[in-house]
């Protein structure tokens, strides 16, 4: 998988799986870099199909059907959806 690295303040192991023309996925992307958190991101449809299907079988392991965008956190947490308060409180 090809995960690109953001840098910013270390709030633990943070995973966004996205898609590269969602506007909710864009916003959560946007407020992770307003917080100045520290993640990695990969935008699943422009991944290979192989890819794509290893990582949905990852995402599935957090919901019942592949939504996107979802932030994993430290293997532990999920948010899925752009929910900006519950993200603000998970890296505040």
């Amino acid at each position: 998988m090809n995960f690109v690295r953001v840098e910013g303040k270390n709030k633990g192991k943070v995973k966004l799986y996205a898609i590269s023309t969602c506007i909710w996925c864009r916003k959560t992307k946007n407020l992770l870099d307003e917080l100045n958190v520290e993640y990695e991101y990969i935008y699943v449809d422009l991944e290979p199909a192989e890819e794509k299907h290893a990582i949905e079988k990852e995402v599935l392991k957090w919901k019942s059907r592949a939504a996107y965008p979802l932030i994993v956190i430290d293997d532990k947490k999920c948010i899925t959806s752009f929910d900006e308060d519950e993200i603000r409180k998970a890296f505040a």
